[in-house]
């Protein structure tokens, strides 16, 4: 599956913004979705994950409570709200695809999105 992220952007602590991540090919709603983050000089960090059903959801602690997952099978789309965003979420967020994928960490994520640079300001 092809995936591109989208939502991006510029904001100031305490403001949300909401990612979206497009797929296309007729297999999405057979796959778990997972968002995850990259900063300059660190490693990918997972941040949150949705089975292919949309029942279960999983989220790093870091991000827990104010971000939320969720995904839309009929548009084949999966989104990322984010809310009281802080400094240290500043990262390029991608969201990839897997099986059996929502509580593995990388290993078993198969198809990337190109990410999408989301920069908060203190």
């Amino acid at each position: 599956v092809q995936l591109q992220a989208s939502g991006g952007g510029l904001v100031q602590a305490g403001d949300s913004l909401r990612l979206s991540c497009a797929a296309s090919g007729r297999t999405f709603s057979s796959y778990d979705m997972g968002w995850f983050r990259q900063t300059p000089g660190k490693e990918r960090e997972f941040v949150a994950s949705i089975t292919w059903s949309g029942s279960t959801t999983y989220y790093a602690d870091s991000v827990k409570g104010r971000f939320t997952i969720s995904r839309d099978n009929a548009k084949k789309t999966v989104y990322l709200q984010m809310n009281s965003l802080k400094f240290e979420d500043t990262a390029v967020y991608y969201c990839a695809a897997g099986v059996g994928a929502v509580y593995s960490g990388e290993s078993r994520y198969v198809d990337w999105g190109q990410g999408t640079l989301v920069t908060v300001s203190s």
